[in-house]
């Protein structure tokens, strides 16, 4: 029945070689950090309730409390415990306020209007059996909140507290619409009745506990699935998000009963609800006031705590909002274009004729023993404007297909292989068919398709001509990276994290935008409705009226009046506070802060220019070519000084580790510098983002501590950074990974001298003479062995490192 399965491997952020000895010094991801059970190994048993057990032929998986495992299905675990912990209070406030206020009202005057409002409504008494099924229906609720609430403290298993609450949730949810059909079939009210605000409050009490039950229903099936653990996935501000807003809404209700009991006003509890909400959301629309002594004393400590829980909620809200986004939405995309870059790059030519589809070149010994004819046709074959124009913007190269006229069932490789193939054998024209087949195959890749689908395939029913003929457009015009250089492939990494926090925030920006306008627009048709009798607005007033309680203006000249405008209100309210606390969030970090960047830019280069050197030191970092060009300047500028002085200039930190062997022995002093400085970046904000050089600086400290036998079976430590494992990718920041990498490398060199020390070794074979303690050092044998100097003779030529890696 049951089987095991193991967990992926170690994934972004992780050690590089985690089968060596690691640091005590370990700022790993935690998630990558996790023990994971070995299965290479029958000794070992694989810790407990990492297993999957499958029921009715694996339909059903039921995971264990807690392992491993990935997760799918982020929202099922995540987002609906918040949503069904903030649906069980409202619905349990929205059913209080229906048992405690009469169904039907008669109206006075006949409802004739001024007298004839909602507000002067008379009670009509409820019959018994609707009032003892309502407590249970309440009853029922408390029960499935409480069983949530046994769960999310671990008090209850999860097989056990959801269907409980599930099963507590349908039953009181069915009672409630029981029982309006009863009330509406068997006795309707009949004019100048109407019903009152219990009535609508018993329907949106149903509707949310209806809801409830099924989104938990959902995270349900998504553990029957084997998606997720039996437990929700909530971290700390998760669970203060949950009982924050039970404290808020457990406050609103009790301020209500308060002011309805202090304050004479006809809808009772429902009145004094409505009355909190519009006070703790600091509209004030002023048609409900307290009048009475007492009541305005209780007003100052009610709202000063309300405000305190607002204001916890709205900050928790936008945690979770942004943690939404870095951790699923925006991971995403990231990869998306992390594929495609890499999917597009190419580093040689042969790799570059290989993603057009074109013929490979041939080298001049290829060509030896072939006919003149052949040799003639590998050389125009050789040439790639034989078949487009190549050009090339910095590492973006685009190749514009020739557009030529072929016969049916022939290609432009057939026309110009044909005159080469009546010269050469058969042997050679059997040789250049399969080149064509494999040219011919390579044409039909579709770069981004994932699919593998060809842009030459059979277009699909009713795309017609239009189709093919974009299909061949994008075939003669096709674009790739020419990342030559690690330095290009880090620069495409950069590029790829700032186009990603650009779509993060216009992304972030424009859905909160989308739910402000859904909500704006409903609200306002359910406005223009609910209060068509009474206020007889048109939709141009409901949007004013929207609009003036989003931004908490409340003028009063328009507030609800009608028996459902007034709890539609309130469970409309509710809803906007977090959408307006996103809203307002994104735009203040994308609309807000693009605004006074420019302000800033312009105030730095007219009336307010601070320093022009930092101004341009910063102009320079956003634009690397102009850094490179400047550099390159001011090095022909020295080496032209220095040729006419005839002196040698001194070498400065920066060029310190590209100079003679000298300078070696000074890599563990840097290494400890490098540590400290590190350490020092991470108190800062925003996060340090380190350049080219200091990541090269940083992979020689990690690298000149290895011995030789590591270098050897490992190799040296060295990551791609356009590849899944990139240190940029990391979901640590920048400064732990490189600090991480950094404190082991100072425990290897500590743990190899501390060894060296302890076995000294006897020079030339007389006891008691020990050599000297640089003599013994593995690793300074290692480094006069050539590792270090190879890679210094690789990173040769790049240009200036910068061994300061303190935040500037």
């Amino acid at each position: 029945m049951g089987q095991q399965s193991s967990p992926p491997g170690a994934g972004r952020g992780g050690r590089l070689n985690s089968d060596r000895p690691t640091s005590i010094f370990t700022f790993s991801d935690p998630v990558q950090s996790r023990p994971r059970p070995n299965l290479t190994s029958s000794s070992q048993e694989p810790p407990p309730n990492n297993g999957i057990r499958t029921l009715f032929n694996g339909h059903i998986k039921l995971r264990g409390r807690n392992d491993n495992l990935p997760q799918k299905w982020w929202p099922a675990s995540t987002a609906i415990p918040l949503l069904v912990a903030t649906i069980g209070p409202l619905s349990h406030v929205l059913s209080i306020a229906s048992l405690v206020t009469t169904w039907k009202v008669t109206l006075p005057n006949s409802g004739i209007l001024p007298e004839g409002k909602d507000d002067n409504g008379i009670g009509i008494p409820d019959p018994k059996w609707e009032i003892n099924a309502n407590i249970v229906s309440l009853i029922c609720g408390f029960a499935g909140n409480f069983f949530l609430l046994l769960n999310f403290t671990g008090r209850v298993r999860y097989v056990v507290a959801i269907p409980a609450a599930v099963g507590a949730w349908m039953v009181s949810s069915g009672i409630l619409v029981a029982i309006l059909l009863a009330m509406h079939i068997h006795s309707p009210p009949v004019w100048p009745e109407i019903y009152s605000q219990g009535y609508y409050h018993a329907i949106f009490s149903a509707f949310f506990y209806a809801l409830g039950a099924v989104l938990l229903a959902i995270n349900m099936l998504g553990y029957l699935r084997g998606y997720y653990p039996q437990q929700f996935d909530l971290d700390d501000d998760q669970r203060t998000l949950i009982l924050q807003t039970m404290l808020f809404f457990v406050w609103l209700a009790g301020g209500g009963a308060v002011f309805a009991w202090l304050e004479d006003w006809p809808g009772g509890f429902c009145d004094g609800l409505y009355y909190c909400d519009v006070t703790i959301l600091t509209i004030g629309f002023g048609d409900f006031a307290p009048a009475t002594t007492a009541g305005r004393a209780f007003l100052v400590p009610f709202q000063t705590f309300g405000l305190l829980f607002l204001g916890l909620v709205i900050s928790s809200i936008s945690r979770f909002a942004a943690n939404i986004s870095a951790d699923k939405i925006i991971k995403r995309h990231q990869e998306h274009s992390r594929r495609s870059t890499v999917g597009m790059s190419v580093t040689n030519e042969n790799e570059l004729r290989e993603k057009l589809g074109l013929p490979p070149k041939r080298g001049a010994s290829d060509a030896r023993g072939e006919s003149e004819g052949r040799r003639a046709f590998s050389a125009r074959r050789s040439s790639l404007a034989q078949y487009g124009r190549l050009e090339v913007a910095g590492t973006l190269v685009t190749f514009r297909r020739h557009s030529r006229a072929v016969p049916d069932g022939a290609s432009e490789g057939h026309l110009v292989e044909g005159a080469a193939d009546a010269k050469v054998g058969e042997n050679e024209r059997q040789n250049r068919t399969k080149e064509e087949e494999a040219r011919q195959k390579m044409l039909k890749f579709d770069f981004g398709n994932e699919k593998g689908k060809g842009v030459e395939g059979n277009p699909q029913e009713g795309s017609g001509e239009k189709t093919l003929a974009q299909d061949k457009r994008k075939e003669r015009r096709q674009k790739l990276l020419l990342l030559k250089e690690d330095r290009d492939r880090f620069e495409a990494m950069r590029q790829i994290q700032d186009e990603t926090k650009r779509w993060k925030q216009y992304w972030a920006l424009a859905m909160a935008f989308l739910a402000f306008t859904i909500l704006w627009g409903f609200g306002a048709v359910v406005f223009m409705l609910t209060e068509a009798r009474i206020s007889n607005l048109s939709y141009f007033d409901s949007l004013y009226f929207c609009w003036v309680w989003l931004l908490t203006i409340g003028y009063g000249d328009i507030t609800p009046k009608s028996n459902i405008g007034k709890p539609f209100f309130i469970v409309w309210s509710l809803i906007a506070v977090p959408i307006v606390t996103v809203l307002f969030q994104e735009m203040s970090s994308t609309i807000v802060s693009a605004v006074n960047r420019g302000a800033f830019k312009v105030a730095d280069w007219t009336i307010m220019p601070t320093s022009k050197r930092e101004v341009l030191d910063k102009h320079m970092q956003k634009h690397p070519w102009l850094k490179r060009v400047i550099r390159q300047k001011q090095d022909a500028e020295e080496s032209a000084d220095q040729a006419a002085a005839n002196t040698e200039q001194p070498t400065d930190l920066a060029r310190s580790l590209e100079g003679p062997n000298e300078q070696e022995e000074d890599l563990p002093s840097l290494l400890a510098e490098t540590i400290k400085s590190i350490a020092h970046d991470l108190r800062f904000s925003p996060r340090k983002r380190y350049s080219y050089e200091e990541w090269q600086l940083f992979a020689k400290l990690v690298q000149f501590t290895q011995t030789e036998e590591e270098v050897e079976n490992d190799g040296l430590m060295t990551w791609d950074w356009l590849s899944e494992d990139s240190p940029l990718l990391a979901d640590i920041t920048e400064a732990e990974w490189v600090l991480d990498r950094l404190c082991e490398s100072l425990d290897r060199y500590t743990r190899s001298s501390s060894h060296q020390e302890a076995q000294p070794q006897l020079d030339d074979g007389k006891e008691g003479e020990v050599r000297d303690a640089e003599e013994l050092d593995p690793l300074r044998i290692e480094r006069e062995q050539g590792p270090v100097d190879d890679i210094e003779e690789e990173d040769g030529g790049r240009g200036r490192r910068n061994r300061d890696v303190s935040a500037s």
